[in-house]
Parts: C-alpha cells; structure tokens; sequence
C-alpha cells in the first residue's frame, strides 16, 4: 500500500498504534529514513527498540494517545493498523480524526486497518468498532477520499481468523481555498468596488475549473448585494471557458 501511495525513502511515515509491530523493521529495511511510530504503551515502544538495536535510533519514538496528542510534525503518510477500531464512540473518534488533519499534510495519504464487519467484535479482550469503507468514508467526509479498500485475513499464532478492512484515503485538497476565505476576519457588507476586488482576488488564485466552482460561493456570499454584478464580472473575464455556473 505504500507503494500505492507513491511513498518514497525521504517521506514523513507515522505508524499511529505501532507498538511492538515489526512494520518500522520493514520500512528501515526498504530504505525510508522519516519513520515515527506513536503508541499508548511506553513498554510496546521500548521493545520495539531494543529489537532494533542501533537502528532504532533513526525512529522518532512517541508515548501519547492517539485521541489526545498534539502533533509537532507534519506527515506524507498517516498507517494505522488495528489502533482506530478500539474508538468505540463519536467523541474520541472525532478526536482521533481532528489530530489525523493537525499531523497529515493535504495531498497526503492515510491507511487505516481495522475489523470488518464481519470480524471479532472484540480484540484483546476489549470491544472494537468494526467497519467497512463505506463507514470510515462517511466519518472522514468530506476531506478524505477513498483510493483503495482491500479485505485481508489475518491468522493468529492460535490459528483463528480475523477479518480486517484495509482502506486507503487521500487528504483532499478541495476546502483549501475555500478554508482560506471562510478563516478571514469578517467584513461589513461589501461595496461594489470592493467586490470586483475579491473577486479579483479569488480568479488570482482559482486558476482551474474546481478551484473556481469552489470559490465562487465564497464569493457569492461576501458580496451579498453586489452579487449578480460579480458573477457577471467573472463571465466576462474569463470568457470562453465553459464552467459549472
């Protein structure tokens, strides 16, 4: 899956719930040289180092719960496998989500494991949320977009089965514009010039079709009365273009 992302030896890789896994072994193996791994276990860590030896410090190791830490770094590709499906409630999953969107940068990738729905309800003796990717879709909407969902049976050393969903999504980069106008400071009601302005403005940096489709309302919005007179100024400015108003 990281080669589906197009992960490459420079790129930032977090393994959230990593513990004692063997993944951070595999990437130093394959040549990655921006590696963290995070988990709530400080014990799960130190094994994880100790197996690694010298190698292990080329890894940033970090304690912190997944639902609570505050993000220093950004990241090219968020992996988590089998840490997400111990949220069992809104709250904390939304706390997972809002650290997820600190920590990945926008055009970056996540991949994220859980229990089907048609697997344990319960790992390690805990009760887990199963899902499909249709599920993890609708609780990551609208900033993540779905590449990849794949099945995989995992066999446990007591040689039971366990059906996990692999889902990969990508941190669209759609609301960015848009974000950008709704986080500035608010304005009395526009006058005409100062509407031509913004959209000026908005056409400088909305250079393709789905930039302008975005930023059109925006625009629609600030202007208030002047708008009519400002979807008509960019009807005339950008002339030919055929475009989705």
């Amino acid at each position: 899956m990281l080669q589906l992302v197009g992960a490459q030896p420079s790129s930032a890789i977090i393994d959230v719930g990593g513990g004692a896994s063997r993944l951070v072994d595999n990437l130093l193996a394959q040549g990655f040289e921006n590696i963290t791994v995070l988990d709530l276990s400080a014990a799960a860590l130190n094994s994880a180092r100790a197996r690694l030896g010298d190698k292990g410090e080329a890894v940033k190791w970090i304690v912190a719960d997944a639902t609570e830490w505050q993000p220093k770094d950004t990241y090219d590709v968020w992996h988590d496998r089998a840490a997400f499906h111990f949220l069992t409630n809104e709250k904390v999953q939304q706390a997972y989500i809002q650290r997820l969107k600190q920590a990945l940068k926008r055009g970056g990738h996540l991949i994220i494991g859980t229990f089907a729905l048609d697997g344990p309800e319960k790992c390690s003796g805990l009760p887990v949320a199963r899902h499909s990717a249709e599920s993890l879709s609708a609780l990551l909407a609208p900033d993540f977009d779905l590449i990849d969902s794949r099945r995989h049976e995992h066999i446990t050393p007591w040689q039971a089965v366990q059906k996990f969903q692999f889902s990969t999504f990508r941190y669209n980069l759609r609301n960015t514009i848009q974000g950008n106008i709704r986080g500035r400071p608010r304005r009395p009601a526009q006058t005409s010039g100062e509407g031509k302005k913004l959209v000026g403005e908005g056409l400088r940096r909305a250079v393709t079709r789905e930039e302008l489709a975005i930023t059109l309302p925006a625009v629609r919005r600030r202007t208030h009365s002047t708008a009519r007179e400002a979807l008509a100024s960019i009807r005339k400015w950008v002339g030919a273009w055929r475009l989705p108003f």
